[in-house]
């Protein structure tokens, strides 16, 4: 992993961005991985976000940062998510809670848009989206954000997982195996790929109502 992600920083188109360290690391990983599976509790995870969801993220996490910067970050996101478009496709396995859909970041039309964005990800891309219902009741990533990444060869997996704290790198294969074992339970407790994208679909009308009338 550490080979990777030095080499990534080398070579990487991430390079002359200003991200901390172990973002970019991350970023360079992200380039060459050939699968990724990742649970995201509160927040859409960010190969599938918007220009104007990202804008709003960055407004609460960074909220001193520039306008030039958070510029720099859309960018930095929409370039990450060329990589759903390239040869080979990266296929994306996504699960998330339904409070992702709930919680309004930036407005109706942001989250409608957002949603929106989410269904044609999966029609276009070779991404699947799964939603844990609230339904579901209690699960065991309930307190968690999650990625994993998968290589091509003899490259071990990694589980990389973000917070307050900073970001953390899993590589032994006792805690590979733990989060795989955790990833699977989440897609049993979620709806199916077709329910979720009717569930999210359901949850963006919701939000096309409260938008202003078009004069």
């Amino acid at each position: 992993m550490a080979a990777l992600a030095a080499d990534s920083r080398q070579q990487g188109w991430w390079q002359p961005y200003d991200l901390p360290d172990e973002f970019g690391a991350y970023v360079g990983l992200e380039e060459d991985a050939t699968a990724i599976r990742t649970y995201q509790s509160t927040t859409v995870p960010g190969l599938l976000q918007t220009p104007e969801y990202v804008r709003e993220m960055s407004k609460v996490l960074v909220p001193e940062v520039s306008a030039e910067t958070v510029d720099e970050l859309v960018e930095v996101k929409q370039r990450r998510q060329a990589r759903l478009a390239a040869e080979p496709s990266l296929p994306l396995s996504v699960v998330i809670d339904e409070s992702v859909l709930h919680r309004v970041v930036g407005g109706p039309a942001v989250m409608g848009a957002q949603l929106q964005r989410m269904i044609e990800a999966t029609r276009i891309y070779d991404v699947t989206i799964r939603v844990i219902p609230f339904i579901a009741g209690a699960h065991p990533a309930m307190d968690s954000t999650f990625t994993i990444l998968d290589f091509s060869g003899r490259v071990p997996s990694v589980v990389y997982v973000e917070g307050l704290v900073g970001f953390i790198y899993l590589e032994r294969p006792q805690d590979i195996a733990r989060y795989e074992y955790v990833f699977d339970h989440l897609n049993m407790s979620a709806l199916s790929p077709q329910g979720s994208v009717e569930l999210i679909a359901k949850v963006g009308e919701n939000y096309r109502r409260f938008e202003p009338a078009r004069s």
